[in-house]
């Protein structure tokens, strides 16, 4: 009786002792603070969390779903239908973690090409509540497809018609933090006093905020049915308001997603490599996505005309009323391969899409 005794007084002193050390060498350990990728000193986000470069075999694959949100006009279809032309070339790779794919089609009706691309239609914002800024159709339209659509998927990738998938996208985002591209002229610190309306200092620093909009962002479908009503309200609030609606102009509806995000406190980890923006960006590097937003002008010699329309063009302006045709012409020499890559792939689409 004696030795027992001892024997589990020595197991407890044990035992507290290891818990002891444990507890020691936690509270001391440094917390690793650092983005996958390039690092950009710049950017600053709090949480940092480095993501696994290796999964194993074992683990479940993470999809997620691609959501596009687009009116019906000319403008919009053609790029939607190019879009998810390269979606479906590169979503079953290995090392894709693309799963289903929708365009939310916020014109309230259904349209030619519903049998071409997947699509749920959405209701528009009622007449004059947008004042003129469609886009903030999107976060409404987004709320729609949450509550009604059946998504399999666990996680969302939010997309937009001009955006051209040049690889397999993986899944960037981890449980608990989505995955997002830093936009450059997105900055919540040198706008704080306008942000403090819909962000209040209860909430935590203004730093809690990322340099993100909504698009490319990807995010858990859960969280993303609590940050998307958010998301419409502030939208909605920001454009009423004088103030905010000429401080963020046409990128009030990012700011808008933003502020949801970091009010249900999903951070996110940015990915600079998520996309570029030619002709600014001149490689396409490690890129998984073409935003051709701006305009790509230049003249015979490959120079860039930034602000004058060049003797060689490319700009989804031009094709507002009438989608692009077939075997655009390739820029001159000297151009760079982001711009290059882009006509490529635009022409490939035009030219393996039925009816065209």
């Amino acid at each position: 009786m004696g030795c027992g005794n001892l024997f589990f007084t020595i197991l407890i002193t044990f035992s507290v002792a290891l818990i002891t050390y444990n507890i020691i060498i936690s509270a001391n350990a440094p917390l690793k603070q650092d983005f996958p990728g390039p690092s950009r000193p710049s950017i600053s986000v709090d949480p940092l969390i480095k993501m696994p470069l290796h999964r194993s075999s074992s683990e479940k694959k993470r999809l997620f779903h691609t959501a596009v949100t687009a009116s019906d006009s000319v403008y919009n279809t053609w790029q939607c239908r190019v879009m998810y032309f390269w979606y479906n070339k590169f979503k079953d790779a290995p090392q894709s973690g693309m799963g289903g794919f929708t365009r939310i089609l916020h014109s309230g009706k259904p349209d030619q090409f519903m049998d071409e691309i997947p699509t749920f239609v959405a209701q528009p914002l009622p007449a004059g509540m947008d004042q003129g800024y469609i886009v903030l159709n999107r976060p409404w339209a987004f709320v729609q497809w949450l509550q009604k659509a059946d998504i399999k998927e666990d996680y969302i990738l939010m997309a937009e018609p001009d955006h051209i998938i040049v690889k397999p996208i993986p899944n960037l985002a981890t449980d608990g933090l989505g995955a997002a591209f830093p936009f450059f002229y997105i900055e919540p610190k040198k706008y704080e006093t306008v942000l403090r309306k819909y962000f209040p200092e209860e909430k935590g620093p203004i730093t809690n905020i990322d340099p993100i909009g909504n698009s490319p962002v990807i995010v858990g479908k859960e969280f993303l049915k609590k940050i998307a009503p958010t998301w419409m309200n502030v939208s909605l609030a920001m454009k009423k308001d004088p103030e905010t609606d000429k401080a963020f102009g046409w990128v009030l509806e990012m700011y808008a997603y933003a502020v949801a995000s970091a009010l249900h406190g999903v951070r996110n980890i940015l990915h600079k490599d998520f996309m570029i923006q030619p002709p600014w960006d001149k490689e396409i590097g490690k890129t998984y996505i073409i935003h051709y937003t701006y305009g790509c002008d230049y003249n015979m010699k490959g120079e860039l005309t930034y602000g004058k329309i060049g003797e060689w063009r490319f700009d989804k302006r031009s094709y507002d009323k009438v989608a692009p045709p077939k075997n655009l012409t390739m820029p001159p020499p000297g151009v760079p391969e982001s711009v290059v890559t882009l006509v490529k792939m635009v022409n490939e689409a035009t030219a393996s899409i039925p009816n065209w």
